[in-house]
């Protein structure tokens, strides 16, 4: 079992573990700590950074990823850069013709960049961490090195950083003012819609409703793995939609230990979590490791990891603002049972479809075509406190088991958890035909 702790520049790097040695003999074993190093440290800020919500989280997520597959593409006649595969993405720096550089080197300044910038609005803490990590990682990964090779890395490190920042700024999603909530918005009076969950006071408007028009990665722009829509709403007994509220209902009051556990497991709440897609992002690292992928392998999965996430999470919330569904907890209470309280707390925005579900399935979608069909884990992700790690026969098993939560949880309907499942595969088949080898 382990435990959330609270981040301290001392915690911070403790979590970190063993940052690069810088080695003669094998510079990839070095590259490839520098790129785990600062992974290490994105997803501690994820979960201390007050505006990474897992929307937020699987955006910043991809273009490191993407970023981190760059600076090997760039010097690597054996990868195929994604320029023109991905929305936006129409050209990046190249490195200089006959000047020697260094991988280590190059993932130190891009990562740094990208995370100096992303997490801009961490607190002092993480900022220290950071600044602390940097000066760490670039002396260690420089150890050994000619000058001018340093200079050249570092410098087209921080210039192809300036370029994926630059590609970012245009996608919709740089700027998160007010928590992500917005300032105004009006919620539709009709029975069956979306309304406040909470009594916070920033949250009686939803969180990012406009998240679901921001430039995709690989998803095609526009109507793509659509959904179709939730059940009518209705409040008569004889109806399937009343139906499938009784579901949750009935399910929330016959909770086994199991299942309570498998809901606290997959909560994956912002500012006290990786978020669901850190959470992923962790496994496949984890996968990464037990496998002994090479640097080229772990760029190229990363890379797909991340923008089938990212995606899914755009994807997702074009769904849940074009239906604008009510939450279980509201219409329990309002037409079934007045006192219901749901395990989980509810989401402050509309239900369908599920986004765990969703961005679960494109992940699981991903590493299987990556790893396999039949990959056993246990995900050493970090758990809430007294809940125990989970071990799965495969990555599908976990994202069923992920989905499922959620109604476990009460926090979904059976079709937000099924249909996001569809939507997350659809959507990762973009990211899984991208072509990353020449």
């Amino acid at each position: 079992m382990q435990r959330r702790t609270f981040l301290t520049a001392g915690v911070a790097l403790a979590l970190l573990g063993g940052t690069a040695q810088a080695s003669g003999d094998n510079r990839e074993t070095v590259a490839a700590e520098v790129l785990a190093t600062w992974y290490r440290l994105a997803l501690e800020l994820v979960r201390h950074t007050p505006t990474y919500t897992p929307p937020v989280a699987s955006r910043t997520l991809a273009y490191m990823g993407v970023a981190a597959f760059e600076a090997l593409a760039s010097g690597d006649a054996r990868l195929h850069s994604l320029i023109g595969q991905l929305n936006g993405l129409s050209a990046l720096p190249d490195r200089a013709t006959g000047q020697g550089y260094d991988t280590a080197v190059i993932l130190t300044a891009v990562m740094e960049g990208l995370i100096r910038d992303l997490f801009a609005n961490t607190g002092p803490t993480g900022q220290h961490a950071v600044q602390t990590l940097s000066a760490r990682l670039a002396e260690q990964a420089a150890t050994g090195l000619a000058a001018d090779v340093v200079a050249a890395s570092r410098s087209y490190g921080a210039t192809l950083a300036a370029a994926v920042l630059d590609w970012a700024r245009s996608d919709g999603g740089a700027v998160i003012d007010n928590m992500g909530f917005p300032a105004t918005y009006t919620l539709n009076p009709a029975p069956g819609h979306w309304v406040p969950t909470s009594k916070i006071v920033l949250q009686q408007a939803p969180l990012l409703p406009d998240w679901g028009k921001n430039r995709p990665f690989a998803m095609p722009a526009g109507e793509t793995c659509t959904l179709p829509p939730p059940t009518d709403y209705s409040e008569d007994p004889a109806s399937p939609f009343y139906a499938e509220a009784m579901e949750v209902y009935t399910t929330s009051g016959s909770l086994t230990d199991a299942q309570k556990q498998i809901a606290r497991f997959w909560s994956d709440d912002a500012m006290l979590s990786y978020t669901p897609p850190g959470h992923w992002i962790a496994i496949m690292t984890q996968v990464a490791v037990e496998k002994g992928l090479d640097l080229t392998a772990q760029v190229e999965a990363l890379a797909r990891m991340g923008v089938a996430m990212a995606d899914a999470f755009i994807g997702c919330w074009s769904a849940k603002f074009q239906y604008d569904l009510i939450r279980p907890i509201s219409y329990i209470k309002k037409v079934i049972d007045p006192k219901w309280e749901p395990l989980l707390n509810t989401p402050p925005f509309p239900e369908y479809p599920s986004g765990h579900s969703t961005q679960s399935a494109a992940a699981a979608s991903v590493l299987t075509a990556l790893f396999g069909d039949s990959y056993n884990f246990t995900d050493e992700s970090p758990t809430p406190d007294g809940v125990p790690t989970r071990s799965f026969a495969s990555f599908w098993a976990a994202a069923d088991e992920a989905a499922i939560s959620r109604l476990y949880g009460g926090i979904h309907f059976m079709p937000a958890i099924k249909h996001g499942q569809d939507q997350g595969r659809c959507i990762a088949a973009y990211a899984i035909a991208l072509k990353t080898r020449a």
